[in-house]
């Protein structure tokens, strides 16, 4: 793509952009000055830069690149930045290190992509075309969430994701790190919860029992060193990596694991071998209170995200209400019945976290039963986010049908399998749905957006591409820039896919639907089974 072009691909598409005649060299003299909480950012650009260049970018007092963070840009926000690329200096600033991290981002776009080819060949010589940008985020949250319960996928995977997400200026990683069909993170007072929950003896081939088993062991946990790592690792690239234990249902793994956890103490339960909604729930006694105080405490220790997500949704209420003693502490907390206990051991938990200075999430089934405090995920209906917002919810966007990545991509019969569902199209994702304007009384605020990749159906790295690439360019389109026309987005995008190929990224074709998602506005009664994986 000639220099004179590329200002006009970048993705997400900047809040105000104005070209300017000329470039800017970078060569082997091409040296940069990065005062004070600036150096991250620097460093950062020489850590994407100059293995795929070969130009050192040495630091500096008299730099012709200068990255600065300066307080007073206060209209620039937690995030934004202001860039101006002429033919003798590069100037970006912000009034806090995370702009300046994703400003290195776009200074990494306005570069040719084989910049981001660790495979080129390199050379002496780069153009940067001169610009001038401000750039501030519409959302404060802008995510994607990888289920590595369902299918673990290793730290090196999670790793790679990072980058991805930050070049698209996509800001949290959110790991759902438990469930029925697997436990992956580790817990020093617990360890059968990834000695014995971490591995399941085969996984069904589809949707249901009615097409078998595949007869193969499927495991994988990680180590706290590796967890550690990947916030330390996201973190120098302006991301937040966001854990999700699951509670009070999709524990069947943590029951396998201890028994004495459920509503049967005396039940032997194997890691669950099938997808969908599983009825064994945590039961509600003190013990079981003490195991959650346990996991998170630890998971505080690991992740320093302000969030921490509770999982909460899809949770049966069967064995509560069999239960003498559910029944018995329903009565004893003054519930109206044992269905009750879901806001309420919720409620225990959210607590305990807030107590400790962060701030509990969960999915959101409808908009008025999560305990107050709580960040809501608005995942089935788009009227569930109004709800939650009249009682004071902040409230992330994530219905299904326009941030599900593992619905297929278009409906060619033909297609690698997908959860059963809406054809969730490139076009669903960048139209996405109209933010609620919350009633002027209330205390809730819309945080942003993510994307979900549930991995009934991902078991490899290249299926995580092809299911998040390039429908995640279209959420981080909107999430950053909010409400884009579509043939500016396609005629980025297509620009755009030269970069993605350069890193490697297994993306979905771009093709034209021949169907479209149905209407907004119902959902399915769970997170719908899945077909097999081939």
């Amino acid at each position: 793509m000639p220099s004179s072009r590329r200002e006009q691909a970048l993705l997400p598409r900047p809040t105000r952009i104005a070209p300017r005649s000329g470039h800017f060299a970078l060569d082997a003299r091409t040296t940069v000055r990065a005062p004070g909480e600036a150096e991250g950012a620097a460093d950062l650009l020489r850590t994407l830069l100059t293995p795929t260049t070969g130009l050192p970018l040495a630091p500096s007092p008299s730099g012709a690149i200068t990255l600065s963070v300066d307080p007073t840009l206060a209209g620039l926000g937690a995030e934004g930045y202001g860039l101006t690329v002429s033919p003798h200096c590069v100037l970006l600033r912000a009034a806090t290190p995370a702009g300046l991290l994703h400003g290195v981002q776009t200074l990494r776009q306005l570069l040719p992509a084989e910049v981001l080819d660790p495979a080129a060949v390199r050379r002496e010589y780069w153009e940067l075309p001169c610009v001038e940008i401000t750039d501030v985020p519409r959302h404060s949250w802008r995510g994607l969430m990888i289920d590595v319960a369902r299918h673990f996928h290793d730290a090196a995977t999670l790793r790679r994701h990072v980058d991805l997400l930050a070049l698209h200026k996509l800001n949290v990683l959110h790991l759902h790190l438990t469930d029925d069909q697997g436990w992956r993170m580790p817990v020093a007072s617990h360890p059968r919860l990834t000695t014995v929950g971490a591995h399941r003896a085969e996984t069904v081939n589809g949707p249901d029992v009615s097409t078998g088993f595949d007869g193969r062991p499927h495991g994988g946990a990680y180590t706290r060193a590796e967890l550690t790592g990947l916030v330390a690792y996201a973190a120098r690239r302006g991301v937040c990596v966001v854990p999700e234990i699951e509670m009070p249902g999709h524990v069947r793994a943590a029951l396998a694991a201890y028994p004495h956890l459920g509503n049967h103490p005396d039940r032997t339960l194997d890691v669950w071998t099938r997808w969908g909604v599983c009825d064994s729930v945590l039961g509600v006694h003190d013990e079981v209170l003490d195991f959650c105080r346990a996991v998170l405490a630890e998971v505080m220790e690991v992740f320093p995200s302000p969030y921490i997500h509770l999982g909460g949704d899809e949770c049966p209420t069967t064995e509560w209400e069999h239960s003498p003693a559910a029944r018995a502490r329903a009565a004893a907390e003054g519930l109206p019945g044992p269905a009750a206990l879901h806001g309420w051991l919720l409620g225990q938990a959210g607590a305990f976290l807030s107590r400790h200075g962060r701030r509990p999430v969960a999915w959101a089934e409808e908009g008025t039963s999560l305990p107050p405090g709580f960040t809501a995920m608005s995942w089935r209906d788009p009227a569930h986010a109004n709800d939650a917002l009249r009682r004071g919810h902040d409230v992330v966007l994530t219905h299904h049908r326009t941030t599900y990545l593992d619905y297929a991509q278009d409906d060619a019969p033909d297609g690698p399998p997908a959860q059963p569902g809406p054809v969730v199209d490139l076009r669903a994702v960048h139209r996405g749905d109209p933010a609620p304007e919350p009633p002027a009384m209330n205390g809730g605020r819309i945080l942003g957006t993510q994307a979900q990749i549930w991995t009934e159906f991902a078991p490899t790295a290249a299926d995580l591409d092809r299911l998040a690439y390039p429908r995640l360019c279209a959420l981080a389109d909107r999430a950053w820039t909010g409400p884009t026309d579509w043939p500016d987005f396609t005629t980025r995008l297509t620009a755009h896919l030269a970069r993605l190929a350069a890193l490697g990224v297994r993306h979905h074709p771009l093709t034209t639907p021949r169907t479209t998602a149905a209407p907004a506005g119902t959902a399915p009664s769970a997170r719908p089974p899945a077909r097999p994986s081939v």
